[in-house]
């Protein structure tokens, strides 16, 4: 069973989700705190006042980009789009460090929680669909070895150790 489960994720590719970090959830918990003698004190009609950190929370939980081998789910707190890889014409990076994708058409979509830090990692979900502008990764890190190929990255260190020849040994 865990076979089938291990397999299924390889066959899957790399994944990688940005959202936002689990800690803003203290401070959500934080300003309930901070919001409750307001909205239950003496004075009434204030309870209205739980809305802001409920739609904080659903801000949190539902924020995200996730980037698959297919391509990017970029979720919204209304909203939902796939994005295919093959439909981006590239990344364009705002004043702020923040990435949109660019469509064909040349339309811009924001990609929630995703910064330029993070242009590697794309890079090496997309299978080198999307360069990396960094230059932190080389091209053999970037593109997947085809189907029935083994990986040269993936050799064995005792191979490699016997196929050199040690320093006392003359070289033929």
């Amino acid at each position: 069973m865990a076979e089938k489960e291990q397999d299924q994720r390889a066959d899957e590719g790399r994944k990688a989700v940005f959202r936002i970090p689990s800690t803003a959830y203290l401070a959500i918990g934080l300003l309930i705190v901070c919001v409750t003698p307001v909205a239950l004190g003496e004075i009434g009609g204030f309870q209205w006042l739980y809305v802001f950190p409920l739609a904080l929370l659903v801000f949190v939980a539902r924020t995200r980009t996730v980037a698959t081998r297919e391509g990017l789910n970029v979720r919204t707190v209304f909203g939902k789009r796939d994005l295919p890889w093959s439909s981006l014409k590239g990344l364009a990076i705002t004043n702020k460090a923040r990435v949109r994708a660019v469509l064909g058409d040349d339309t811009q979509v924001a990609l929630p929680t995703v910064r330029t830090r993070h242009l590697p990692v794309l890079a090496l979900v997309s299978e080198g669909k999307i360069k990396d502008p960094s230059g932190v990764l080389s091209d053999e890190e970037l593109g997947a070895p085809a189907a029935g190929q083994p990986n040269p990255s993936a050799q064995p260190r005792e191979a490699a150790a016997e196929t050199a020849p040690s320093e006392g040994e003359p070289s033929e």
